[in-house]
């Protein structure tokens, strides 16, 4: 299995929009409407099954502030998980954070064990700036938000 990291392309939308949403209906994460990836498609990096050409992942790198960072909407098809596709994503989000000089990432998720493996930390979601929350209030579930926050210093 051959699995390329490449940034995403308005032709993958509805393929991430289908992965997203089929993971947020599982509870996993929350789902994303197909105007806001049309808006933040630059925001993304997939992973694409070399020999099929199939959308197997993605995720996101959305600049909130001068220093800070999100990685967000991180999915990976269910037939390629444990095989690091999720890691690789994540790592280039980092990787691109920094060349754009970024100090600080977060995420909110709900799977924190997966980013401590990768040098997150938990994070009190109530120290995060309140420009993060700008996107929140469009959630179903604001204010009442069950994600655990973490972040890394890059």
């Amino acid at each position: 299995m051959k699995i390329e990291i490449r940034k995403a392309g308005i032709g993958q939308v509805r393929d991430i929009q289908a992965l997203v949403n089929a993971s947020a209906g599982q509870g996993l994460m929350l789902p994303r409407a197909l105007s806001d990836l049309y808006e933040y498609i630059r925001d993304f990096f997939v992973a694409v099954d070399s020999d099929t050409g199939a959308v197997i992942g993605a995720c996101a790198l959305h600049v909130c502030w001068e220093s800070l960072g999100e990685v967000r909407s991180l999915v990976v098809d269910p037939a390629y998980q444990r095989h690091g596709v999720g890691r690789d994503l994540v790592r280039h989000c980092i990787r691109e954070a920094r060349e754009l000089g970024l100090s600080q990432l977060f995420a909110l998720t709900y799977v924190p064990g997966f980013f401590r493996k990768l040098g997150f930390e938990d994070y009190p979601k109530e120290k995060l700036p309140h420009k993060v929350w700008s996107d929140c209030i469009k959630c179903h579930k604001f204010p009442d938000c069950d994600e655990n926050a973490v972040a890394m210093n890059l």
